[in-house]
């Protein structure tokens, strides 16, 4: 049997994390304008790219990948909520409480709509690894 060897560092590394925290972080620092005229040229560079090298995660169902698969979409599942929270709570202090002079989190449905498409992604590979884990342990099981 070979020696087991080390998972790359491509592998390890949270594309899917680290795009939901730059649409976020390009959100609250550019303009409404700018952001709102290249959302989706922002998108587009963020979102396929992190599709793609997450599932190059698929083919590799090593426990620490996908330990480390389920920490980081834990985070951003978390990200994505911490985000939607303030925002709505910024909405609602604003609508039914009729405070006006606050700092708020706005999120546009652009923003929102990239969000969602990154949890989606996010889910169908953790369903895609869960399913070579256990074809993985169906081939180490002796009664096949």
């Amino acid at each position: 049997m070979p020696a087991p060897t080390k998972p790359s560092s491509f592998l390890l590394f949270p594309w899917g994390l680290l795009s939901i925290v730059l649409i976020l972080a390009l959100n609250l620092a550019l303009s409404d304008s700018w952001f709102r005229d290249n959302w989706s040229w922002i998108t587009l560079v963020l979102i396929i790219p992190a599709a793609i090298f997450e599932n190059f995660k698929v083919g590799y169902s090593t426990m620490r990948i996908m330990f480390m698969k389920v920490i980081y979409s834990l985070l951003s599942f978390l990200l994505v909520g911490m985000a939607f929270g303030a925002a709505l709570a910024g909405w609602h202090l604003e609508k039914f409480q009729n405070i006006t002079n606050i700092e708020k989190v706005r999120l546009p449905w652009y923003v929102l709509l990239a969000l969602v498409v990154m949890l989606l992604i996010q889910v169908a590979q953790l369903f895609s690894m869960l399913k070579a884990v256990k074809r993985e342990f169906m081939q180490m099981d002796p009664d096949q």
